[in-house]
């Protein structure tokens, strides 16, 4: 499955996802639509839409959140942080993947972003 995702004017080629052996790495997702065209919303909103995204690629591997096990996660502003924390509960349960969260770095147009790494084991 190949993307294209228009950003600030940028277009950026990729596969929405790779898999390498037992391993599927899904590129980042942000709150976009199945054009590319950002979504823009509450920080809750977009980051609703970027896992929506995540669980339609991880289904077109064969997978699911269960399968997870490495989340990458850019927050545009530290502040939204707390809501972050709270949020990811309600998508990925215990054992929770491995994380990574980066804030700052995101540009205006969005407010969240997230790749992951899923397992796929005997699938």
């Amino acid at each position: 499955m190949t993307g294209t995702v228009n950003r600030d004017g940028n277009t950026a080629k990729f596969s929405a996802f790779v898999r390498a052996g037992d391993l599927v790495f899904v590129s980042g997702q942000a709150s976009v639509d199945e054009n590319g065209t950002i979504v823009p919303g509450t920080f809750a909103e977009e980051m609703h839409r970027s896992l929506t995204n995540i669980i339609r690629v991880l289904a077109d591997a064969g997978l699911e959140l269960s399968d997870v096990v490495k989340v990458g996660a850019y927050i545009r502003d530290a502040g939204d942080l707390p809501e972050f924390n709270r949020l990811y509960t309600e998508y990925f349960a215990d054992p929770l993947p491995a994380r990574t969260t980066i804030t700052g770095c995101l540009p205006a147009s969005i407010r969240f972003e997230v790749d992951v790494v899923a397992h796929a084991g005997d699938r």
